[in-house]
């Protein structure tokens, strides 16, 4: 039996599959996050858009770039770092996790807070916010007047300096 690309360590038939499919309705915001990150892995694209809030002045989602996301990629795994409601007896709730994937040969985390909320007892996605990555420098800064790192003997800013900043 297939693993469930949602992390769950489940069968995708008895996790996130029944939700895919319509069978059963998720009864968590954090179910409903784990069959959308299963639906894009599965490329179940539509699945993705219908549970998504519709109206309240929502833009629509660009189907394309969604399946082209969903195919394009290699979903690498689902990790939920934190989740504030969305239990079976809340009407909202939010999820902030990180999704691995490749895509052309990079390979990016997508890390994002995202807020449910229930309609007529059925959970959807409202919208959410990405966390921005912060670029932590591993070395020490170099300096305009310091000696190039490619070993050219240059100055830096005479060097591969030249064309940065």
């Amino acid at each position: 039996m297939k693993t469930c690309p949602c992390g769950s360590g489940r069968p995708y038939a008895e996790c996130c599959e029944p939700y895919i499919t319509g069978a059963q309705q998720p009864p968590t915001a954090e179910a409903l996050m784990r069959a959308r990150y299963s639906a894009y892995a599965e490329h179940a694209v539509d699945y993705i858009i219908n549970t998504c809030i519709k109206g309240e002045g929502k833009q629509e989602i660009d189907r394309k770039s969604t399946q082209d996301w969903s195919e394009k990629s290699e979903w690498l795994g689902l990790k939920i770092l934190s989740v504030t409601k969305g239990a079976a007896d809340d009407t909202e709730g939010t999820v902030e996790f990180e999704a691995a994937y490749t895509r052309n040969g990079l390979k990016d985390t997508h890390h994002e807070t995202a807020r449910f909320k229930k309609v007529d007892g059925q959970w959807f996605y409202d919208d959410g916010e990405i966390v921005p990555v912060t670029i932590v420098r591993t070395g020490p800064k170099i300096g305009r007047n310091d000696p190039c790192p490619c070993g050219s003997g240059k100055k830096y800013k005479h060097c591969c300096g030249r064309n940065a900043g």
